[in-house]
């Protein structure tokens, strides 16, 4: 999530009012998406996670309203929309054809780490149907003390786990929330230079002997300037400071950096891991420099390839449909990857209460 920021911007689009009517715009986005989704626009597409959270003074949640929580828990009521994940030698395989995965993010609070049984449970109790995964966010520091921190984070995965559902691993890279600046620890440089390499390896192990099929990735929505990976804030479009003279070093930090983390877990045998490269629908900056192919560390690292879509942009301050959405980002989005399943991994509209 972008955060006030994005939630300001989703108000000046016009997402809609909370009314508690049939036509509630919020409503009418939802049911216009799932049924998109459903109908096999997108060939690729196989899973959609909800991201259910309120950001003061917009609220994503499904149950904004009463018309928003109906028309979700009927869209999803649809036997396209499926509850329980395939996997193979502890890698997630897509559902069967015209299935799709049904996942959320349960509203783990503010921080995205708020993890328990109890909150997936009242998220299914509201959408009146089970989710496949609960995504939560892996924050590299201490909460207590802020001091950087790389470490398993067990409790949720095993709070995730005895709720029955599969954890999804955000690893972010960041010691704060601040927006739209570099992190001062965890630079792409300081990961491709081995400077978390000790960490990062505990933190593999602890997966391995885990020893349960677990979803990651790192770099959420990496083209978008908002968080810290993303190349603006990693060298943005310079060539001469690292790597081939022929690419943008921002972009080109992100994809060594995904691809060494990826290489440590490997060489630790932690293979029981699903790895996701994930980017926003829309790139900020809008520049050439900052396309999603730039990012992508290629199919030799990446299982499945993740995107998310919200209504109401703020880089182009426009209120869309889903379909209008995707349409615009799919052709760059598919283009990274021949084979590699899709996945919406988050998905919202705005309404204000």
């Amino acid at each position: 999530m972008k955060g006030l920021r994005f939630a300001l911007a989703l108000l000046l689009a016009g997402c809609g009012g909370g009314a508690d009517t049939a036509d509630n715009l919020k409503a009418q986005w939802i049911r216009d998406a799932y049924a998109t989704i459903a109908s096999g626009h997108f060939p690729g597409l196989k899973a959609v996670s909800w991201w259910h959270e309120n950001w003061d003074p917009v609220s994503l949640r499904i149950d904004s309203s009463k018309a928003s929580l109906q028309a979700y828990r009927e869209v999803v009521s649809d036997d396209a929309f499926v509850t329980e994940a395939r996997f193979s030698g502890g890698k997630l395989l897509p559902p069967g054809d015209g299935r799709y995965y049904l996942a959320a993010f349960p509203d783990f609070c503010g921080p995205e780490d708020c993890v328990s049984a109890e909150r997936i449970r009242d998220f299914e109790v509201l959408a009146g149907k089970p989710i496949v995964w609960a995504y939560f966010s892996d924050n590299w520091f201490d909460p207590a003390t802020g001091q950087p921190r790389i470490r398993f984070p067990r409790a949720a995965v095993e709070a995730i786990d005895a709720a029955g559902r599969v954890p999804f691993v955000r690893l972010m890279a960041r010691t704060r929330y601040d927006e739209g600046m570099a992190d001062p620890v965890f630079s792409m440089q300081a990961i491709v230079d081995g400077d978390f390499d000790e960490a990062l390896r505990g933190w593999a192990i602890a997966a391995r002997e885990w020893g349960k099929p677990l979803l990651v990735e790192f770099g959420t929505e990496v083209n978008g300037e908002w968080f810290p990976w993303n190349g603006l804030h990693n060298g943005g479009d310079r060539t001469d400071g690292y790597g081939d003279p022929q690419l943008a070093d921002g972009p080109e930090r992100f994809r060594d950096a995904y691809r060494h983390i990826i290489d440590i877990f490997r060489a630790e045998a932690a293979t029981k891991l699903t790895w996701f490269f994930h980017v926003n629908a829309d790139s900020e900056p809008v520049e050439d420099w900052n396309s999603m192919a730039a990012y992508y560390p290629g199919d030799d690292y990446i299982d499945w390839i993740g995107v998310s879509v919200y209504n109401g942009s703020w880089v182009r301050d426009e209120d869309l449909s889903f379909r209008e959405i995707l349409d615009r980002a799919w052709p760059e989005l598919t283009a990274l990857s021949s084979d590699r399943p899709i996945a919406v991994l988050e998905l919202g509209m705005s309404e204000q209460r």
